[in-house]
């Protein structure tokens, strides 16, 4: 899956058949450190494997020093035309770079961060999106098509190879899933770079989750992909929750609880829904590598969830315990979650 050739941000590997990463950017002022250091530590404790920062000025790169200095995970140095501030931030002890070539000024500017940047093993990322490209391929092709995303990565990324610079992860965001999905195919027949996977201004908490889901899922599903970020609007860290969703139900990446509920019909007689948030929210931090079910009727317990490694399997006001398809416990409705937490904790 992924990539042909990979790139190394501090101890993270991206492509070359490495594990799928998750990533989120900082959403706090560059210039409040406290705050920013701390949700940068509350990210790394959700899951978050690469950490991205605005470096909007010199006085930003101070936030660099402070993240390096509170989190173990790879840190990365956003910059729009500056090329002083990816020399700041490399000086500063930077994992990665994420900057356009092209949009940092003459050749010398480029050839100055490629050399820094190799001179100390840190790579870069070119992360184009719809309203980032160039006059002349707008003209060429009328609009932000898929392809017109492609040409501009890789037209970034020759701006970095002729000076010998190939530690490259592109990046072809667009709010449109259908040209996102295409523009990372065409990327991913024309070149073997490290492909980082997003729906750029994805939206709110929930339309957010299903455009990336789509859009990245659909991809990871071909093989296309190594690094993810789920751009929402709410707080960076319900994108993580959301990757680590994302990456569970195509059975990739880190280990935790896959869940398993049922929509719910009229052989009910628990309140479900309310049994099956509990559940959700009472296992989140639980690594463990199983499926749980959360069913409504012995219809769909036992039977329907048989391949599940545990689960609950409602009645009249009770329910029953079961493990793969052996039931364990038969208990009354307001026990049910503390007793399958019990059981989740035994294996």
């Amino acid at each position: 899956m992924g990539s042909k050739i990979s790139v190394t941000a501090k101890d993270v590997r991206i492509g070359g058949g490495a594990e799928i990463s998750v990533q989120s950017m900082l959403n706090t002022p560059a210039w409040d450190i406290e705050a920013s250091v701390r949700q940068a530590k509350e990210l790394e404790a959700a899951g978050c494997q690469i950490i991205r920062a605005a470096v909007p000025d010199m006085d930003a790169v101070k936030l660099i020093y402070a993240l390096k200095e509170n989190i173990g995970v790879p840190v990365v140095a956003d910059i729009h035309f500056n090329y002083k501030l990816a020399l700041e931030s490399v000086a500063a002890g930077v994992d990665k770079i994420r900057i356009n070539p092209g949009n940092i000024g003459d050749n010398d500017r480029i050839k100055a961060v490629a050399e820094a940047c190799k001179s100390n093993g840190i790579p870069i990322r070119i992360g184009v999106n719809s309203g980032s490209l160039e006059k002349s391929i707008l003209a060429k092709y009328g609009h932000p098509t898929a392809q017109a995303l492609c040409d501009s990565a890789l037209y970034h990324a020759s701006l970095l190879e002729q000076f010998d610079f190939t530690d490259i992860v592109l990046s072809m965001k667009s709010s449109n899933v259908r040209t996102m999905v295409e523009a990372y195919r065409l990327a991913d027949k024309q070149c073997d770079y490290p492909l980082h996977l997003g729906v750029t201004e994805a939206g709110t908490r929930r339309m957010g989750i299903i455009k990336s889901a789509v859009g990245i899922g659909a991809l990871l599903v071909d093989g296309i992909g190594d690094t993810i970020r789920v751009s929402l609007t709410d707080k960076p860290v319900e994108e993580i929750y959301a990757a680590k969703d994302i990456l569970k139900s195509l059975g990739i990446g880190d280990k935790g609880i896959r869940f398993v509920s049922c929509p719910t019909c009229g052989r009910t007689k628990i309140d479900l829904i309310k049994l099956a948030n509990e559940a959700e929210k009472r296992l989140m931090g639980c690594n463990k590598d199983i499926t749980v079910a959360i069913m409504g009727c012995v219809v769909n317990g036992p039977g329907e969830a048989r391949e599940a490694d545990i689960g609950i399997a409602g009645g009249d006001g009770e329910g029953l315990v079961f493990k793969k398809d052996k039931i364990i416990a038969k208990v009354p409705e307001d026990k049910l979650i503390d007793v399958l937490i019990e059981e989740v904790e035994k294996m």
